[in-house]
């Protein structure tokens, strides 16, 4: 099975609990651009191993998540404890929550493994309230371009990639799809984009990972695009 995370679930959270890209660059943007959450019910779709999670719950939120991974849901229950509601269950297929009951959510790195945006924007417009934010992470568009040279930007196309988390290889298989198909796709479900974002990693990522951000002059890297959806 494609993006099994079942078979490296431990190695992956050991690997991004620390990394520049995850730790230092993803969370705290994530967290950034939802601002206080004190009170609000917010769900974590494709929660993982509960990162994102434990920043909203120690920011006041009240979290749910879910993720297609049990391994993940079981790591995320270890981290999390009995206060955050967590669900095997998945963003492709009907999610188990009543209509209108999330003041927010969150799908971090999650819809860039599916070919067909249909079903999970949908759902995630369905459990929203009128108003509520939708913060989506994807692979930024020109990764595809950047590691394949001949490919066609304005395909929706499959592509893969060799990692090592935490000693462990696995590889992890994309879905590319173009700028304009992405916010063609959040309207068609009912959102209205507010922001779309290439944050900068925290300020703290030039000390603890001077060689890599050395390569950035600018202090920000190209990797993923981060967007503020609002459910109309």
């Amino acid at each position: 099975m494609e993006n099994d995370y079942d078979s490296f679930a431990e190695a992956y959270a050991a690997e991004n609990e620390s990394s520049l890209v995850n730790a230092y660059y993803t969370r705290p943007a994530i967290l950034d651009l939802l601002g206080d959450v004190r009170g609000r019910r917010v769900l974590d779709a494709g929660c993982g191993a509960g990162s994102v999670a434990s920043g909203l719950v120690e920011r006041g939120a009240v979290v749910s998540g879910f993720d297609r991974s049990a391994k993940m849901v079981e790591l995320a229950r270890r981290r999390l404890g009995d206060g955050v509601d967590l669900e095997v269950a998945d963003i492709a297929e009907p999610l188990p929550y009543p209509d209108a009951v999330f003041d927010d959510a969150v799908a971090a790195l999650v819809l860039h493994y599916l070919e067909d945006w249909t079903t999970p924007l949908a759902e995630l417009r369905r459990v929203l309230k009128p108003g509520g934010r939708l913060v989506v992470v994807v692979n930024h568009p020109s990764l595809l371009k950047l590691e394949h040279r001949d490919a066609d930007y304005f395909a929706v196309s499959k592509w893969s990639y060799d990692y090592t988390f935490a000693g462990q290889p696995a590889t992890l298989t994309y879905w590319h799809r173009p700028l304009h198909a992405m916010t063609d796709a959040f309207t068609a479900a009912g959102f209205r984009t507010t922001v779309i974002s290439e944050p900068r990693p925290a300020p703290e990522a030039h000390d603890l990972f001077p060689d890599e951000m050395a390569r950035f002059p600018s202090g920000a890297f190209l990797c993923f695009l981060f967007f503020v959806l609002e459910a109309a």
